[in-house]
């Protein structure tokens, strides 16, 4: 099994920035991908970044340029570093790893944008 920790979320006005991390801890082999994934307020989870063991990265269109997903495969973290926000980016930020067929999410930490 393993567990997902999230840290660093908050309020933070628009045009600041944010660095989430992402700490497993468990039964890891090896984490083949983590991402981050977003849910805002009566919307469906959304996938926000993600990145594999090797470092490849996809990001959503709305937030390409903006945030950058690096992860530490000898910690096991990953971590979102989110520049320029908007308060279209408040939203309960997930992390998520995926481990040969299973997949772990955390619980959440909340980002808000706002003046």
């Amino acid at each position: 099994q393993v567990q997902l920790v999230e840290s660093g979320g908050g309020l933070v006005q628009p045009g600041g920035s944010l660095r989430l991390s992402c700490a497993a801890a468990g039964s890891i082999y090896s984490l083949n991908v983590m991402a981050w994934y977003r849910q805002a307020p009566g919307k469906g989870r959304e996938l926000v970044a993600r990145i594999t063991y090797g470092g490849s990265t996809n990001y959503a269109d709305s937030v390409k340029g903006r945030f950058t997903i690096s992860r530490d495969n000898a910690k096991n973290t990953v971590a979102l570093q989110m520049n320029s926000l908007k308060p279209e980016d408040t939203a309960n930020y997930y992390c998520y790893a995926e481990n040969v067929g299973s997949e772990y999410w955390g619980k959440g930490t909340l980002v808000s944008v706002s003046s």
